[in-house]
């Protein structure tokens, strides 16, 4: 497909909901959605045994060929049951809607193939391009088109395609809650029947929109070697543009067979995956949380500044030491300062309790606002530093938000900041929280532990020496 066919898809004139309830699940789930986040393009409902009545404002209508042919709908959310799907895809057709979302499961995953053949071959019939079955369909945004009551207008830049419908939820509402990355697209692929991730990477792949994309993958879906050499290609071909992270799973076993009663469909190897993935620059990894991180992280921090060599800070001799030994042991560096440096830190720190190195130990001196901001600067001002990461377990009031804003209007290269959560009250959260938050909205990444950052860093920095290899960068 083409980008202005999706753009139909991801913009719709209007909307229909066939098999829509009064209830928080179904049909009902999907209206419930799209009036959280204000859908305010037409949006019509359909089921025979409510036709007439009104749910959330919306007239209910007893089949889609009620609606007149001037009033088209460009995007069905089909939520019948499975037996029930290929008798409403030949009105659906018949209407002329370009795409469906069917959100039922109970096809190829539980051995039912012959429906999912009924319902392709009416598609093909009437031109109409099917998301899932067993999914969710699509967030977007901008068009105000979601997939869970807690997804918000405000779009961003990460594109997100997931085989499970659970974790296209989580996973989103993870990276606009806790790390204000807003999403530009979701899609919730299903079974793949139809329309498949390689389509909607391909179309990530060329949206202005979208600088980071994330994928939740369980199979291809076809079996033959033709499909994994043109996704390999189009992953190669997505990451010279712009970051991929792609969240392979099903290499275990039990976990085989769960993804065979889940999708309906085969993994693959480790091996296999993880050797496409350095031939083609894409971003491995293997949790939601890595993926979440990794996305975050290029959302807020400048990518052309990545480099291996850090400056550290930190409030304790043994913290240094352990953010030390961890960026080491993830192939990053933790370069000497250079005497300048140095002489700098010696005018405003005293000789006691602290060591003037890198890593950089303020000792009780760090409890000072004035003192952790000046250090930030002078351990930016190092030309042999590249990213500053700094420790903050402690102090996350106004005045250490303030001194580390001010100081970070004067640096020019990524900050991160490693704030654990040490004390489980209400107050600590509520303090940590707005100090977080801070952080985030002027361009300072806030992870919860030295081992993930010194993996996202690693990460970032292997995707760029890809680029440079490639005469990207």
């Amino acid at each position: 497909m083409n980008m202005t066919d999706f753009e139909i898809l991801f913009n719709p004139r209007a909307v229909g909901i066939i098999g829509v309830n009064d209830k928080p699940y179904g049909g009902g789930y999907f209206l419930t959605c799209l009036k959280a986040i204000g859908f305010d393009r037409d949006l019509y409902l359909f089921n025979p045994r409510l036709k007439g009545q009104t749910i959330k404002g919306c007239k209910v209508y007893g089949s889609i060929l009620e609606i007149p042919e001037d009033k088209p709908i460009d995007y069905v959310i089909l939520a019948v049951p499975a037996e029930l799907c290929p008798k409403i895809m030949e009105e659906i057709g018949q209407k002329g809607v370009p795409f469906v979302t069917i959100f039922t499961s109970g096809f190829s995953e539980v051995g039912r193939e012959d429906l999912e053949e009924a319902i392709l071959k009416t598609a093909f019939n009437y031109n109409i391009r099917l998301i899932g079955p067993n999914c969710l369909g699509v967030y977007n945004p901008d068009a105000r088109l979601a997939v869970s009551r807690w997804q918000i207008p405000e779009s961003g830049s990460f594109g997100f395609i997931s085989q499970s419908g659970g974790l296209s939820i989580d996973i989103s509402n993870t990276a606009i809650y806790r790390f204000r990355t807003f999403i530009s697209k979701v899609i919730s692929v299903g079974n793949q029947i139809d329309l498949k991730v390689r389509d909607f990477l391909d179309y990530l792949r060329e949206d202005d929109k979208t600088k980071v994309i994330g994928i939740y993958l369980e199979n291809l879906k076809e079996t033959n070697g033709l499909a994994g050499r043109e996704f390999k290609e189009l992953l190669l071909q997505t990451s010279l543009k712009k970051p991929v992270i792609l969240w392979k799973v099903g290499f275990g076993t039990s976990t085989k067979e769960a993804i065979m009663s889940h999708t309906g469909g085969l993994a693959g190897s480790y091996k296999i995956w993880s050797d496409m993935a350095k031939q083609t620059g894409t971003i491995l990894v293997h949790s939601s949380q890595q993926l979440i991180t990794i996305a975050a992280a290029f959302n807020h921090l400048k990518f052309n500044k990545i480099d291996r060599n850090l400056g550290i800070i930190a409030v304790g001799g043994g913290s240094s030491i352990e953010m030390t030994d961890l960026m080491e042991f993830n192939g990053l560096s933790v370069p000497k300062l250079n005497e300048t440096t140095k002489a700098t830190f010696k005018s405003f720190l005293p000789d006691v309790n602290t060591i003037i190195r890198n890593p950089l130990d303020l000792g009780g001196d760090g409890l000072s606002p004035e003192t952790f901001g000046k250090s930030l600067i002078t351990l930016a001002n190092d030309p042999g530093i590249s990213v500053i990461v700094f420790s903050k377990s402690y102090y996350f009031n106004e005045a250490f938000i303030e001194s580390i804003l001010r100081a970070k209007k004067q640096i020019d290269k990524p900050i991160i900041c490693v704030a654990p959560t040490i004390r489980e009250d209400l107050d600590f959260h509520k303090e940590k929280l707005f100090f977080k938050q801070k952080m985030l909205e002027n361009g300072i990444l806030v992870l919860e532990s030295i081992d993930i950052t010194a993996k996202v860093l690693k990460k970032m920095y292997d995707y760029k020496k890809f680029l440079i290899r490639r005469k990207k960068l």
